[in-house]
């Protein structure tokens, strides 16, 4: 892209932490630098949270994205979504998730229509959404739902360390029955998707097991030795470097110290709880396999915070920093908009 590329960035729960962060990502000089940062989002609830933040930047309003200048005022698609009496800051309500998800739905539109290079996304409250009679179980499958994308994966990334994941939010007891051959071959090929978009050449991708020693053969479960050995090996022969099942109590560890470009886990909490361990406040969401660029931060609504000016933006800037990366490297190889990635 010869000049910076306009990026759309959701507000998330106007009662939330969200336009705290968004408000300090869009002034933040790393991310003025290489893009032109734009708030999908409310600027009443944008306004009612600048004082605590500091920022003493005018709020200015585009009609559409390309109205957007970068001169370093908050800019924002403001949608008018949101009566601050019916969504005080902190407290869960189906107003605040409603005007959250309409946020989210802009940005697909937007982006499908190459009138963002990216969409990044501040957080959504799962209860709020569903007493507004959304019931999404995150951004993740609002994205994929709205673009028609069937095979997808969440991608959590802290530095060098990239984790994918066979199943998200869903009970412990589903997580074991999703793992399957398909569905561990599907995720490995997504590793390679996200590796394309990457630049990583000829990744190494580690597959973790779901029970403890990687089942140690068969003798802690047979998950590895009926499904995750055998996806491997399809992966393998399609020229996939994937190697595993991998004993989970070791294969991040290695993954950190540069052996793997990428970990498939099992089930949400093999996945985050590492991730979370090392780099909780600057923890990145991709969702790969969609025709078009997301990231997000890896963190809440934080409602005990809200409004205190408390919550720090690390995140969402280390978000907004990738998806320009992501979106360059998808521009160069000629992607239109809502080309798959």
């Amino acid at each position: 892209m010869p000049t910076r590329p306009v990026v759309g960035i959701t507000m998330g729960d106007p009662a939330g932490i969200g336009p705290e962060v968004a408000l300090r990502t869009v002034v933040d000089p790393r991310v003025q630098r290489v893009c032109i940062p734009v708030i999908i989002g409310d600027a009443g609830a944008l306004d009612r949270v600048r004082a605590v933040c500091r920022v003493r930047r005018r709020i200015r309003a585009v009609g559409f994205p390309g109205e957007a200048r970068g001169s370093g005022a908050v800019e924002v698609l403001d949608l008018k979504n949101v009566d601050p009496a019916a969504c005080p800051v902190g407290v869960v309500s189906a107003a605040a998730g409603r005007a959250a998800v309409e946020y989210v739905f802009k940005s697909i539109e937007l982006a499908m229509a190459g009138e963002i290079a990216a969409a990044v996304t501040a957080p959504l409250n799962k209860e709020a959404m569903r007493q507004a009679g959304f019931p999404f179980d995150g951004h993740t499958e609002i994205y994929a739902e709205k673009t028609g994308t069937r095979d997808y994966g969440m991608m959590l990334v802290v530095g060098r360390l990239r984790v994918l994941h066979v199943s998200t939010h869903v009970a412990l007891r589903e997580a074991v029955t999703r793992v399957t051959r398909e569905r561990v071959l599907t995720v490995i090929r997504l590793a390679g998707v996200a590796a394309q978009i990457l630049g990583i050449r000829a990744p190494r991708i580690a597959v973790a097991g779901l029970n403890p020693h990687a089942g140690e053969a068969g003798i802690f479960g047979r998950e590895e030795i009926e499904q995750i050995t055998p996806a491997v090996e399809a992966a393998r022969a399609e020229g996939f470097d994937a190697r595993g099942p991998l004993p989970p109590d070791t294969v991040f560890y290695r993954a950190r110290r540069g052996e793997f470009d990428f970990v498939i886990a099992m089930y949400h909490d093999q996945g985050h709880v590492p991730l979370k361990l090392i780099g909780f406040d600057r923890g990145i969401n991709v969702t790969v396999g969609l025709p078009m660029i997301r990231a997000s931060v890896d963190h809440g609504t934080a409602f005990d915070i809200a409004g205190t000016g408390k919550a720090r933006h690390e995140s969402l800037v280390a978000a907004t920093l990738l998806a320009v990366r992501m979106a360059r490297r998808w521009r160069a190889a000629g992607k239109p908009p809502g080309a798959p990635v």
